[in-house]
């Protein structure tokens, strides 16, 4: 019996491979306008002839991508129908387990909302939950999002190593990518001197992030929904904003480039950095950049950016995932053609103390608010190990907005 979580994340793929598969039908289908202005153009025998040659390469790409849908729907299905199965059949030793953690997570929401409901005083159920500087400690699994939610924000967090830190301020050993080589040697002969790896300390010092919560003491008092579970929504998004915000932030200080055009980009890609650091390069691009690709052609007539289901943007360039950021975020304003490539899980960190908290606190005009805080550093740990540029268009190439 396969594991559950296996399951559901092959789930996940075939659904994104459902939507790539009717994205292509669907423009595949809209092919069908061009053959009717070509037929209606046709002006001999010979050029129906060649419409017809078109026409029947056209049904047999629809016929081939309908047939493969109905393959992935039903694998889709098959793996539903074994996700189901094998939660019926779940373990009693493990169904306990759960049933044993799902009560401590309720204790602790009920300590949680009991802190928030009381501004902090007089909890009788403190001991359910821990505090940190005064704010009740939100946990990892209630600030999770639920398996079945759709949850569509872009975490760029994933894509960049992560340290977890139990202290605010330290130095963490970053290993440099290694360029040497081993060297060939004899039986009992004499190890060689090789390349010494390169470390280097990267010192950190976690900053605290702060944001408001929007729910009044009247919400809480009159409230029939699930207090706790608004307030770990609101600090995991904002949370997830903060961080995003950062590691853009941390993108764009690093060596800034200007390309020209897609020979630009895949000089960039190509020539420009590293071999050793383009094994997981990814692009990380403005939604105006994004905008401005998905309509470029190579000199052969196809698209640059490819159909890619392992990256969120389902598109790739020159074999490397694309992902895609508000134009003010990776950027400065609305408009902006800008990007990173590189290897981010090389090139940034995050130090995370994994201290996600909610406080009342003072406030000028409500007297006290409910606050959500947030503890972590992002920073660049391997500056060699991408490019932050700005994309220039060929001369006669139209960009939409510009």
């Amino acid at each position: 019996m396969s594991n559950p979580l296996i399951l559901a994340a092959k789930i996940k793929h075939k659904r994104s491979e459902v939507r790539s598969l009717e994205e292509d039908i669907q423009e595949i289908n809209e092919k069908s306008k061009e053959f009717e202005e070509a037929i209606a153009d046709a002006k001999n025998d010979e050029e129906l002839a060649v419409v017809e040659k078109s026409i029947e390469e056209y049904e047999k790409e629809l016929n081939a991508k309908k047939e493969l849908k109905e393959k992935v729907d039903a694998e889709l299905a098959d793996l539903e129908t074994e996700l189901e199965e094998s939660n019926k059949k779940q373990p009693k030793q493990e169904k306990e387990g759960a049933k044993r953690m799902e009560n401590t997570i309720q204790e602790q929401r009920n300590g949680i909302e009991a802190y928030v409901r009381n501004r902090g005083k007089n909890v009788e159920q403190r001991d359910k939950f821990t505090t940190v500087e005064g704010g009740a400690l939100i946990p990892q699994n209630i600030l999770q999002p639920k398996l079945e939610e759709p949850y569509e924000e872009i975490d760029l967090a994933k894509y960049i190593n992560t340290v977890k830190v139990n202290r605010p301020t330290g130095t963490y050993p970053i290993i440099k990518r290694a360029e040497g080589t081993m060297i060939s040697v004899k039986e009992l002969e004499e190890n060689p001197e090789l390349k010494a790896p390169t470390f280097e300390d990267a010192d950190f010092k976690v900053e605290t992030y702060r944001g408001e919560i929007p729910i009044s003491q009247e919400m809480i008092d009159d409230a029939e929904y699930d207090v706790v579970g608004l307030i770990a929504d609101s600090i995991r998004i904002q949370e997830l904003n903060t961080k995003n915000a950062q590691i853009a932030k941390a993108i764009q200080g690093m060596e800034a480039k200007t390309v020209q055009g897609a020979d630009g980009l895949k000089k960039l890609k190509n020539v420009d950095i590293k071999q050793v650091y383009n094994g997981g390069g990814r692009w990380i691009i403005s939604s105006s950049l994004f905008n401005a690709l998905d309509t470029l052609k190579d000199k052969e007539g196809r698209y640059l950016l490819q159909q890619d289901i392992k990256a969120e943007s389902g598109k790739s360039l020159f074999g490397k995932p694309v992902e895609i950021l508000d134009d003010e975020v990776i950027g400065k304003k609305e408009g902006d053609l800008v990007g990173f490539y590189g290897n981010l899980k090389t090139a940034v960190t995050l130090f995370d103390r994994k201290q996600a908290t909610a406080r009342w606190i003072e406030h000028h005009i409500y007297g006290q608010i409910l606050a959500g805080f947030s503890r972590f550093q992002v920073k660049v740990t391997d500056p060699d190990a991408g490019f932050y540029f700005t994309y220039t268009p060929d001369a006669g190439e139209t960009v939409a907005g510009v």
